[in-house]
């Protein structure tokens, strides 16, 4: 099922969220929610606290679907273990704040270790886009938006247009 997602600002989207004890059905539905709505919007990424669930939760999937098969990961729990001394900077967007980009400053590389779908711990080095999409979306499991890494009035004036465009959905 498509769910909604947030639009900065909204305070849910600078929470702290909480690991995942026990995997439930309702949570393994919640993450096949997240990967629809993910591709839906389209997008690359997606956090738990866009779709307003404060769970350890991100999926992602960084190929293109005219690029190749494609490959949707669930990660709960995910932790940023080891990362690159070298850094990529990448024009990065979000779902939930959509239409604004700016580039960021990330290590190259990352190992992130999660808990799949099926309980199965798991641990793989990412790098390039996968490593960026990966560190964007665990910052929101920390209450972190890409706007945060910015200078205050880029961030400022992101958020203006954002509290502008909700206010003129709600209009609609």
């Amino acid at each position: 099922m498509k769910r909604d997602i947030l639009i900065h600002p909204d305070p849910r989207l600078k929470k702290l969220c909480a690991p995942v004890s026990d995997l439930s059905d309702m949570l393994r539905a919640l993450a096949d929610d997240m990967l629809e709505t993910m591709y839906a919007a389209p997008g690359i990424g997606l956090a738990a606290p866009q779709v307003g669930e404060l769970s350890r939760l991100i999926v992602l999937d960084c190929i293109k679907a005219d690029e190749g098969t494609p490959r949707p990961l669930v990660m709960f729990n995910p932790e940023v273990i080891a990362v690159s001394d070298d850094t990529n900077v990448y024009e990065e967007g979000c779902l939930s704040i959509p239409d604004q980009f700016a580039d960021v400053t990330r290590p190259r590389a990352v190992e992130v270790a999660w808990i799949d779908r099926d309980g199965n711990a798991c641990q793989e080095v990412f790098d390039g886009l996968w490593a960026t999409c990966v560190q964007h979306e665990i910052d929101h499991l920390d209450g972190k938006l890409f706007i945060d890494y910015l200078k205050p009035l880029k961030r400022q004036m992101i958020t203006r247009k954002m509290q502008k465009l909700k206010r003129e959905r709600a209009r609609a």
